[in-house]
């Protein structure tokens, strides 16, 4: 029976959080596998939860050369190399897998996001709708295809989506993926009252299902400008070369995407993408103090070992020597602080946009499960604010060590600004840097189809044509002393 195999025990206790006894019975049951199976990509799921990476690579190199059992064995394998940052074998093993099983929804959608990060953009959609044309519940097939492209008179989905959503007893997950879809397409055809309602239904339905306090959130930000205040031992200049490092960190949408791809197009520059490789090093590495340290986890990471840090990081970002490394998690303004100690020569670069613009920006976006704060305009304003007064101290303990770029000044003045940014750096400037259209490097963010477009700056001040919904949110931000554009 199945729920007696090795392979269902393992899942079992990989989900239980007890992982070193799934991998061994994740183990047993490819051990005499003559066919690559799905639990060869669980095998390789669990090395990845330990920390694993090399074995975990390893057992999925090892599956590849086996006949595959069906499209699920190579589907599991390709999300293992996904992870593993093996992007075009996560593609093609997702292209096998819709091959093999050309019948299953959910293939075609792997492969469509898959297309979509290579910026294969037709190829995408033409994915995307293979996945709705077998199964018309695939609903994160219709979201990602409306946000392939601009949507245009000629050619949306908006009658399609309207009447999937006026279907009775729609649950609340279809509610969710159609309404972002439907919102983004009426946006894109300049709609922006229908548009407004279907991205706070959208929101307000996801907000509804999230277990979430911004108190907690508010009292963490809190927390790190109490024990980060710049009088913590530093790792020596020469501890890790730390000069090949650039971070660029900022709110979710801020445009922080867009300076990756123009300074990634630079000679010797490369980007890890979005990683959690600092707060990783950060949050396991050792005291710089003898014996336990007193307090919460934010005063245990004000305490690690600079030195510890940074040999941990470099070991983890994989730089190869002599290149320039960008890491660009969004969050990672969370550790500014932590990392000008550990790296004290890495570059800092924060991207910062108009208040109403970023809000707005991450109120009509779906992510995943990071952000929880975006879908209600309350959440929004007061951890907009948590986030401003920490920026706030990482600007008056680190001072010259952080070199900001305004999103309105790149899009409007993509050569100053961006060139800019690359002396910070210590980067050879070029203008062809700004040709992102061009970078072919894998995009896996929000932004991964609007980076295969020319710069373009009809983002900007788009808060102004939803000014009227928008009246809570401004009201929220003024009251708590956030500067806003004039006309707000």
């Amino acid at each position: 029976m199945p729920g007696t195999t090795p392979e269902f025990a393992a899942l079992r206790l990989m989900r239980a959080g007890r992982l070193e006894e799934a991998r061994a019975l994740a183990e047993q049951a490819v051990a005499q596998a003559r066919v690559c199976t799905s639990a060869h990509g669980l095998l390789a799921t669990i090395l990845v939860q330990l920390g694993r990476p090399a074995q975990a690579d390893a057992v999925v190199k090892q599956a590849v050369g086996l006949e595959p059992a069906g499209g699920d064995a190579c589907d599991a394998l390709a999300y293992v190399s996904l992870h593993l940052g093996c992007h075009q074998r996560a593609n093609a093993l997702y292209r096998r897998a819709a091959e093999l099983s050309p019948g299953t929804a959910r293939h075609w959608y792997n492969l469509a996001a898959s297309e979509r990060s290579f910026g294969r953009l037709d190829e995408a959609e033409a994915a995307c709708d293979r996945a709705i044309g077998l199964d018309t519940h695939e609903y994160r097939s219709y979201l990602l295809r409306s946000e392939l492209r601009v949507q245009t008179a000629a050619a949306n989905h908006v009658t399609e989506l309207r009447r999937i959503l006026e279907r009775p007893g729609l649950d609340d997950r279809a509610r969710v993926f159609l309404g972002y879809a439907l919102g983004k397409e009426l946006d894109d055809l300049q709609q922006f009252d229908s548009a407004f309602r279907w991205f706070a239904e959208a929101a307000t339905t996801r907000r509804r299902h999230l277990g979430y306090d911004v108190g907690l959130d508010e009292h963490k930000l809190r927390r790190i400008t109490e024990v980060f205040r710049g009088n913590a031992p530093r790792a020596h200049d020469n501890a890790e070369d730390s000069d090949q490092f650039i971070f660029i960190v900022g709110l979710p949408r801020s445009g922080t995407t867009l300076l990756e791809r123009i300074l990634s197009n630079l000679s010797g520059v490369r980007s890890n993408g979005e990683t959690e490789n600092f707060a990783r090093a950060l949050l396991g590495g050792e005291s710089a103090r003898p014996g336990p340290v007193p307090g919460d986890v934010f005063a245990r990471a004000a305490a690690a070992d600079p030195r510890a840090v940074a040999a941990r990081y470099a070991q983890l970002a994989r730089a190869e020597r002599g290149e320039r490394l960008i890491e660009k998690l969004p969050m990672n303004y969370l550790y500014l602080g932590a990392i000008q100690r550990a790296l004290p020569r890495a570059r800092l670069l924060l991207v910062t946009r108009t208040p109403l613009d970023s809000c707005f920006a991450m109120f009509r976006t779906l992510f995943g499960d990071a952000y929880p704060f975006s879908y209600d305009f309350n959440d929004l304003a007061r951890y907009y604010t948590a986030y401003d007064r920490l920026i706030r101290h990482w600007r008056s303990i680190l001072g010259e060590h952080i070199h900001e770029v305004r999103y309105e000044s790149l899009v409007g003045d993509p050569t100053g600004t961006a060139s800019a940014a690359a002396r910070f750096c210590g980067l050879d400037w070029s203008d062809a840097a700004l040709a992102i259209e061009s970078n072919s490097a894998v995009s896996l963010t929000a932004s991964a189809a609007q980076v295969r477009r020319p710069i373009y700056g009809s983002s900007s001040g788009r808060w102004r044509y939803y000014r009227d919904q928008l009246a809570p949110l401004i009201a929220s931000l003024r009251s708590r002393q956030i500067d806003l554009p004039a006309g707000a």
